[in-house]
């Protein structure tokens, strides 16, 4: 298949680009040309949020699907249902679990939760202002989902990604102000009632992505492997391989620690494996994607 990524030039965006390529298909790469696009691929250079130069890097073009892993704004799927309509039969949006940032469940939460057909839509909110956008990164995500909800002519799914975890190249730093605290004694802050919550292996989610696009299903899919965590769960982990230890501290107000939730919105999976997908469970791979991370942590800060 002709399969275009926009974005796609790190973390699991980098293994989604080499399973597609070693399954045989022909992956073409969309960016600013601020990253190359990974080797083997073929790339495009245009801000995805420029339509007209979005609409000229793409000219005479046509996929058979795209994978969007960088949109973020109902403005940017706005742009993206104009400009690909007609050039591609399947849109693949790479969601998040934030777009569940209102619930509180004590059971997970189906796709159901949030249907994008019934998310307000508000283009005329600052979504160009980087604050604005990182304070209200799950409503973004979520009036993403809407736009394409109200009508495209292509088939589409958001895949509703939960925390991420692994890789030597994790950017995040969240891994690594777990291991930095643990090591030095530090206490690490956590909510009075801390909640379980879904994650997944970095490669995992590669190949969900992967699987997602040769799929025909569409809307909303929640993408985790089994086994919700805890912020003790993975400072154990922490613990085991650096021998530090953990010494949480609870708080009722102020920031807590990245991996620390006072509500419950783990995700429920059934759908994705209903339509065939099986994931694994955390305890397959939580030691080493911890060991991947943190490893990678304490040699870059020892360089």
């Amino acid at each position: 298949m002709e399969i275009l990524i926009i974005g796609g030039t790190r973390y699991f965006g980098k293994r989604l680009v080499t399973r597609l390529i070693a399954a045989g298909h022909h992956v073409t790469v969309l960016n600013r040309g601020s990253s190359p696009a990974p080797e083997g691929t073929t790339p495009l250079t245009a801000d995805r949020d420029d339509e007209s130069a979005l609409r000229k890097a793409l000219a005479g073009r046509r996929f058979d699907v795209v994978i969007d892993q960088v949109c973020y704004t109902p403005r940017q799927a706005d742009v993206a249902r104009r400009v690909f309509a007609g050039r591609t039969r399947r849109y693949v949006m790479t969601s998040t679990v934030e777009v569940y940032e209102y619930e509180d469940s004590a059971t997970p939460v189906t796709e159901a939760a949030v249907d994008p057909s019934t998310v307000p839509v508000d283009l005329g909110l600052p979504w160009d202002d980087a604050d604005f956008l990182g304070a209200h990164y799950g409503e973004g995500k979520r009036q993403a989902e809407a736009v394409f909800a109200a009508g495209t002519e292509f088939a589409w799914t958001s895949v509703r990604v939960a925390h991420v975890l692994g890789g030597a190249d994790d950017f995040t730093g969240r891994v690594g102000h777990y291991a930095r605290r643990i090591a030095a004694g530090e206490p690490i802050d956590v909510p009075a009632a801390n909640r379980a919550a879904t994650y997944v292996y970095v490669e995992e989610i590669a190949a969900f992505l992967a699987w997602a696009a040769e799929a025909e299903f569409t809307g909303p899919v929640n993408a985790h492997s089994h086994g919700p965590l805890t912020t003790a769960d993975i400072c154990a982990a922490i613990e085991e391989l650096t021998g530090g230890r953990t010494v949480f501290r609870s708080t009722e107000v102020g920031t807590v620690s990245p991996f620390s939730f006072s509500r419950a919105y783990a995700m429920d999976n059934s759908r994705a494996e209903s339509l065939g997908y099986r994931f694994s469970h955390t305890s397959q791979w939580l030691r080493k994607a911890i060991a991947e991370t943190v490893r990678a942590t304490t040699t870059n800060e020892e360089a």
